[in-house]
């Protein structure tokens, strides 16, 4: 979905609603002060797939932008709060729009510095009281100006209620009151495991105005993911190989754990891969003198389906070194493989 954006009115409007909206002219006045909200929502729509969270982000700009012409017009206006809730399996983009929510509100003049501080349960929780506190106020104080993110946010509820972790939310919670105008805590993991993690404490639902679903990528999605990787790093696969690569998406689909067979954590691997696979089939069958450009470039089919093989080699030898975590999902429990290409 590609949402077009006119920084004049500020309003956004989708593609698909075209028929029912003022037709969009581009802008043509010299630059201003907000150039670069608009090249940071160029990055946004850049992105494949993830309508919801494009839709999202220009619905906090309309909303921020409104409160802030209030203000100035000695208007009510509400506060912004613009602390966040990102549910999802693993690769589907959460981390990548952690960073460009980051930088667009430091565009839009609500974080002063707009960076992203990624933290995790062993940066916050301490060994001993008052250990926790510490570490996490340290962790905000480097957050402060930009957005901290949190991932896997359930497991500071997941060692009984003796555990540290719950102190570290205490501190967490008081640092979003305190620095409310300069900090931004988003919440990251499964989306189960949230659910259940939000519902632990009633009190932490209400101080996350913003929930985003992030849907795992169609197969379709994912093609385009890996021909956008292969163009950044100027590498051209052939029509066979993109071929062989959605053969390759289809039987992950069909095979794999949900939680890893639609994202793009594992279209890069198998892109990287294919990468070095291609550069073992160069040295072992082609002299230097002979490698033009054209073919240090060429991504064949055969490099895709070397690629696939060594990735799978890997993740049956973790298998078989008893590398399995399980992950309790109710009355569910799904195994995943932890490997190379899929972790």
């Amino acid at each position: 979905m590609q949402l077009r954006f006119d920084m004049r009115d500020h309003t956004a409007v989708s593609a698909s609603s075209a028929s029912v909206t003022p037709a969009y002219k581009p802008k043509t006045e010299p630059p201003t002060e907000r150039d670069g909200v608009r090249q940071t929502f160029a990055e946004i729509n850049r992105l494949i797939g993830l309508d919801e969270v494009k839709t999202l982000f220009y619905e906090v700009y309309a909303y921020t932008t409104v409160q802030q012409r209030r203000k100035r017009e000695q208007l009510k206006a509400e506060p912004t709060v613009l602390h966040a809730i990102f549910s999802g399996n693993p690769g589907s983009g959460k981390t990548t729009v952690a960073r460009l929510m980051a930088k667009l509100y430091r565009e839009m003049g609500v974080l002063s510095k707009g960076h992203l501080v990624e933290v995790e349960r062993a940066d916050l929780v301490g060994e001993f009281i008052g250990h926790t506190a510490q570490r996490t106020r340290e962790q905000i104080r480097k957050s402060l100006g930009g957005v901290m993110f949190l991932d896997e946010a359930y497991s500071l509820t997941r060692g009984g209620e003796k555990d540290f972790g719950r102190e570290a939310i205490d501190a967490l919670v008081k640092g979003m009151e305190d620095h409310k105008n300069d900090f931004v805590l988003v919440l990251a993991g499964y989306r189960r495991e949230m659910q259940e993690f939000l519902e632990s404490n009633p009190g932490l639902r209400s101080r996350f105005p913003l929930h985003v679903d992030f849907a795992d990528y169609s197969t379709e999605e994912l093609l385009q993911i890996a021909d956008c990787m292969y163009q950044e790093r100027q590498y051209q696969p052939s029509e066979a190989a993109m071929r062989e690569l959605e053969r390759c998406l289809l039987h992950a689909k069909a095979s794999l754990p949900a939680a890893v067979r639609g994202n793009a954590r594992s279209v890069r691997n198998l892109v990287e891969a294919s990468l070095r696979m291609q550069a073992v089939r160069l040295t072992e069958s082609v002299t230097a003198a002979m490698q033009n450009k054209e073919m240090l470039c060429r991504i064949e089919a055969v490099d895709i389906c070397s690629a696939a093989r060594r990735l799978a080699q890997k993740r049956q030898e973790k298998c078989a070194a008893g590398e399995i975590i399980y992950m309790n999902h109710g009355e569910d429990k799904i195994t995943e493989e932890i490997s190379i290409a899929y972790d």
